[in-house]
């Protein structure tokens, strides 16, 4: 199928702790088709377009049953994503606002990585939390990242999409970020998101991100996951605990649970809307 949006298609704006999205609704699949890169590109420019990290269509997928919500999120540069994790709490914040879902109950939404559980906890127009069962981490070992001269130790977490955590002695450490940090190609063909870490205290990490396709973001919710579950491994830090993750763009609350889920609790709002020709 392709690109086919009509002039003055409808778009709403909105972040989880200042990660930016274009939202497209499109609930009945009937407004766009396969997103153009162009396009995509094109929405997320800060200058000459609406600006974001990143595009969310919100559409129901075909066959599901009972017509599942559907998260098909394209990356800044356009590339195709498996997961964002404050995308989908912003998503289901749009389905809450709009009338589609209630809050409180728990809603499930397909993605490229699979079905995630999601409760909205605050009413429509609210700017409050939202929790995501983001499912089961993979840990995959040792790896390297760099950046300049510079070289660190990370762990590669998968979250649904792929995760170099690196902990550092200093944020300030990963410089500008204003390319991606070298890493294991073979490992990673098709990029990775690096986070660079530090442990602010008991229960309490800050940290920095370049994701790839976007650059460096104010937040990444899955990174944030990734963050929280190489520190229990890395760090010793006890499971079952409520984690304050730090980012530039707001805190979010992670917990790797005893079942060896991911709970991941942060904010999200929906700032603007209108229509564009983009």
């Amino acid at each position: 199928m392709h690109d086919r949006a009509p002039d003055g298609y409808p778009f709403l704006k909105g972040h989880g702790t200042h990660n930016d999205f274009v939202l497209l609704p499109d609930h009945d699949g009937t407004v766009h088709g396969d997103l153009a890169d162009e396009r995509v590109r094109a929405l997320c420019d800060r200058r000459g377009g609406i600006g974001g990290d990143g595009v969310l269509r919100v559409v129901r997928r075909a066959g599901s049953e009972g017509g599942r919500w559907f998260m098909d999120y394209r990356n800044a540069d356009g590339s195709v994503a498996e997961m964002c994790g404050n995308g989908i709490r912003v998503f289901a914040r749009h389905l809450v606002d709009e009338g589609l879902v209630e809050a409180g109950r728990p809603l499930d939404i397909d993605t490229r990585a699979g079905t995630k559980r999601v409760v909205v906890l605050d009413g429509p127009g609210e700017h409050g939390r939202v929790q995501v069962d983001m499912g089961p981490p993979r840990l995959l070992g040792a790896t390297t990242v760099g950046v300049d001269e510079r070289t660190w130790s990370a762990t590669h977490v998968d979250m649904g999409n792929p995760h170099a955590v690196a902990f550092v002695d200093d944020l300030a450490d990963a410089g500008a970020l204003t390319s991606a940090p070298t890493h294991d190609a073979a490992t990673y063909p098709r990029g990775v998101n690096v986070e660079f870490v530090v442990r602010r205290g008991p229960a309490h990490l800050a940290m920095r991100v370049h994701e790839r396709g976007s650059g460096e973001t104010q937040a990444c919710g899955t990174g944030a996951c990734a963050v929280a579950v190489a520190a229990t491994e890395v760090l010793g830090l006890e499971r079952d605990v409520d984690l304050a993750i730090e980012q530039p763009g707001g805190t979010v609350t992670i917990r790797w649970t005893a079942e060896g889920r991911v709970l991941m609790t942060g904010p999200a709002v929906v700032v603007a809307r209108g229509t564009t020709t983009l």
